[in-house]
This record gives structure tokens, sequence and C-alpha cells, in this order.
């Protein structure tokens, strides 16, 4: 029994772990001085070599949704790292400051904030979606992202046997 709690402990603490420094850092927050096509670039590398979806994420520190989304990653390690192990987030500014609209003039338009489209790892866009369906009496839901987790690791599946042929 004590053998199991020290090993429940450990994956705990392993999931913990998934820190900011460990991400790129428009993986970690919204900067408007960013190069959304300079990270666009590192991030499909980073997907290509890991055999990952790209998750870009629209937003800002303005955004209350943005920062609650945030919080309820923190508050659900698991789900924090079951987000980076299928996509590489990659954090795209939409302020005053800089509303990115070069880089965002190929995607569909956003209709709230945060929203997430969702990318090959060569940058094709597979989906757009609204945050808003994640959200279940007026909070992040922890079955709606394991659920949305589990479609997308099914059609990166999917994905892979029709490349391998």
């Amino acid at each position: 029994m004590k053998q199991l709690s020290v090993f429940l402990i450990f994956i705990f603490v392993s999931l913990q772990n998934l820190s900011a420094s460990e991400l790129p850092k428009y993986s970690t927050g919204f900067d408007p001085a960013r190069d959304a096509f300079a990270d666009g670039r590192d991030a499909i590398k980073r997907a290509t070599a890991s055999n990952r979806l790209i998750l870009i994420e629209l937003g800002g520190d303005w955004c209350k949704w943005c920062h609650k989304f945030d919080h309820f990653l923190n508050k659900n390690p698991a789900i924090k790292k079951e987000l980076h192990d299928t996509f590489v987030l990659l954090k795209v500014n939409v302020s005053e400051e800089n509303y990115n609209d070069e880089f965002l003039k190929v995607f569909p338009r956003p209709y709230g904030y945060p929203h997430m489209y969702i990318t090959q790892s060569n940058g094709k866009l597979l989906h757009s979606k609204d945050t808003g369906q994640f959200v279940v009496k007026g909070q992040y839901s922890v079955q709606k992202f394991k659920e949305f987790f589990k479609r997308w690791r099914e059609v990166k599946k999917i994905a892979m046997k029709v490349v391998q042929g």
C-alpha cells in the first residue's frame, strides 16, 4: 500500500512539473510583441518532430475567459498534460496592440475569445472551435476536454494511417 501511495504521489508531481520553462514562450502566454509567423514556423517544426497537431489559441491578457482557461489547466494537471501531449499550443495575441491580422487572415473569423484552431503538423487547418462549447454551468468542463482530446487522438491516428499508406 505504501508503494502505491509513493507511486501515485510521483505521478501527481510529474504531472504538476509540466512547467512553463519546458514549453516555448508562445505556449505560455499572449504577447503582442511576438511574431506569430515565426512562432507558427516553430510550432510546425515541433509538431512534425513530435507527431502532434497544433492548437492555435486566440486571445489576450484582456480576455477574462482566457485567464479562466489558464486557471482551469493549472487546476487540472492531467488535462494540461493531455493538451500538450496531443497538441503544440500556439497562443496568438489579439488585442489593440497587435491584432495579428496578417497571420490570421487565412483562418475563419472567430466569434469570441478564446478561440481555437486545430491544424495538422504542416499548418493545414482542420477545425475551428469556439471554446464556449467546453463550458458547463459557467465553468470549463473536464469531461468536455477529455472528449475533445479523445476525438483528436483518433483523428491523428487515422491521418497517420493514410500518410503511411
